[in-house]
């Protein structure tokens, strides 16, 4: 299978991390990916924020192409068996446009990339090439908020609605959950240059986002501190119609299973106490994700359906 060759993956420096291997010579860095794009499978999926997928029987579903391999660790990752084992099929750009106008086809509301962030600039080459054939339709960039600056930067005019995670305050269970260094300090630094490019959210009449930023945050059980500092970082650094979008749906899976502080759903206390602290910041938009009892159901099956 021929690759189309991505200067920027010579020397790879698209994340934070900034491994600095030969991806193009097949060199793998943190990420355990070479010059291949993988997918584990392209779907319809009704279970995003209403604003993208959708309520009720007059809107559609979020046209969702899930990533293979990613450039965290995180132990309680609902997708472990494609971002950290790498399931996937191998693709070319060619293929990746033709599977953005095939999401379109399917009438979907939005092309949904989610974990994008190692093949940013070959996504790029296929927005460009699916756009010269008509793709019309919004680009929603879907990240763990672990992103280079400047690789976001060069997204600029190709994504419309960027879904960044805001994950973890402290630097320390950043390290420890995810292998991720400095997290914080660079999502922030990724997001405040998104909100720049798209600003805060459009919809149309239906209500379904056209462009903008919505700034999701997971609530993981006994850090309720983690999440209230990254709540009151969001209320006094974004601009005061900032979309926020809380989730309530962690379930311990993966290695989580057996880390003791992560072993459980977040409980009813705890999902108040993050509730009535957001309240009270009075942030103006978003979503507060309801607490159920059977998050996991919810988890696609990579079946390399679509791709």
């Amino acid at each position: 299978m021929k690759f189309q060759k991505i200067k920027e993956l010579e020397k790879c420096e698209v994340c934070p991390r900034e491994c600095k291997v030969n991806r193009l010579k097949d060199e793998k860095g943190f990420c355990k990916l070479g010059s291949e794009i993988k997918i584990a499978l392209v779907s319809s999926h009704d279970f995003e924020e209403p604003c993208i997928s959708g309520v009720g029987n007059d809107t559609k579903s979020s046209g969702t192409i899930f990533f293979s391999n990613c450039n965290l660790r995180c132990v309680f990752c609902q997708n472990h068996d494609i971002s950290q084992e790498g399931k996937g099929k191998p693709i070319t750009i060619s293929r990746l446009a033709e599977i953005f106008l095939e999401q379109q086809d399917r009438k979907v509301n939005n092309i949904n990339l989610v974990t994008p962030t190692m093949y940013a600039y070959q996504i790029i080459e296929a927005i460009k090439i699916a756009k010269n054939k008509g793709l019309h339709i919004p680009i929603i960039y879907n990240s763990n908020g672990y992103e280079n600056i400047e690789t976001i930067k060069a997204l600029n005019g190709y994504v419309d609605v960027y879904l960044p995670d805001l994950k973890y305050y402290s630097d320390d269970i950043a390290i420890k959950y995810s292998s991720a260094p400095n997290y914080f300090k660079i999502a922030t630094e990724a997001i405040k240059e998104m909100y720049k490019q798209v600003g805060s959210p459009i919809f149309d009449d239906n209500g379904i986002i056209q462009k903008g930023l919505i700034i999701r945050h997971l609530i993981l059980p006994n850090y309720m501190q983690n999440s209230k500092r990254i709540l009151k970082w969001i209320k006094e650094n974004m601009p005061q119609d900032v979309y926020v979008s809380v989730m309530a749906q962690y379930f311990p899976t993966f290695k989580a299973k057996k880390i003791e502080k992560l072993d459980r759903k977040i409980n009813i206390k705890e999902y108040r106490e993050i509730e009535s602290y957001l309240y009270s910041l009075d942030l103006e938009n978003g979503y507060m994700q309801d607490l159920e009892k059977h998050e996991e159901e919810y988890v696609p099956n990579f079946d390399f359906r679509g791709v």
